[in-house]
């Protein structure tokens, strides 16, 4: 029998607030059993990179890497914010342990190549970019691995990934050792039919239903490759998929946890 692992991913709104990150500290610490935590912070830094000169340049929603914010997005996310976190997980009695991409040869990642845009230094990952044994081996010892969105080419050369799809190869590759379930944390309860209307959730998804719920627009915009990804995860192994908001994370132990994508 697999042990459970819990694969989680913070966004960056409760990252930016403190009570509420110190909140789903208390809550992450206090869920029971394996887990990896794996965050972001694109809105801190951006607010770094102004005030140091750098501005952020985006492209639907995607921040163009250059090295001057490959520089800022390393301080913070790797810095910053990753430090943040461990020190406060051990604080409330969680033995975290902060890592990039390159430690332990954790996460490999191929710069993104070149094609109508360049992206500059974002890293893309692949079926063979997570080390599991590193990973298995920090687990076992009785680490909570604390990923931030750094990755690295092997050659040198640092990368900036996406934390929704490293939460989501995270979550892929440890399904071959841990039955995996992959959580994203936001601010809404999860997929809402009215997004207007926090009664109005969608409780659960089957791989089925995804492209009905397309055409009616209940799923739309950034939901739509959130969706996406967690299905492809769900169809490489990984047992389920939740999105729901993070200060009601100690519910996923109940079964009521935000919206559950299911095959």
């Amino acid at each position: 029998m697999k042990k459970i692992l819990n694969v989680i991913k913070i966004g960056g709104n409760v990252i930016d607030n403190s009570e509420k990150l110190h909140q789903f500290l208390l809550d992450f610490t206090a869920l029971p059993g394996d887990k990896i935590l794996i965050h972001g912070g694109g809105k801190i830094a951006t607010e770094l990179g102004t005030s140091l000169g750098v501005e952020a340049k985006m492209v639907d929603g995607r921040r163009i890497t250059d090295i001057e914010t490959l520089r800022v997005v390393t301080m913070v996310y790797a810095g910053l914010i990753n430090k943040n976190m461990v020190a406060q997980l051990q604080a409330k009695g969680c033995n975290a342990i902060g890592l990039t991409g390159a430690d332990g040869n954790v996460i490999k990642a191929v710069k993104r190549p070149v094609k109508e845009i360049d992206y500059g230094f974002v890293g893309d990952l692949d079926a063979t970019s997570v080390s599991t044994g590193t990973l298995d081996s920090l687990l076992s010892a009785g680490f909570v691995p604390v990923l931030c969105a750094i990755t690295h080419d092997g050659a040198t050369q640092l990368l900036n990934t996406n934390a929704d799809t490293i939460a989501s190869a995270v979550a892929v590759a440890m399904s071959s050792l841990y039955e995996t379930s992959l959580i994203y944390c936001f601010e809404k309860r999860g997929v809402m039919r009215d997004i207007e209307d926090e009664d109005s959730l969608v409780a659960e998804i089957r791989m089925s239903e995804f492209d009905t719920l397309k055409n009616e627009g209940v799923v739309s915009g950034g939901m739509i490759p959130k969706l996406h990804n967690a299905f492809e995860a769900i169809k490489s192994g990984v047992a389920a998929v939740y999105i729901g908001k993070a200060d009601e994370l100690p519910q996923i132990n109940g079964g009521n946890f935000g919206t559950r994508l299911i095959q």
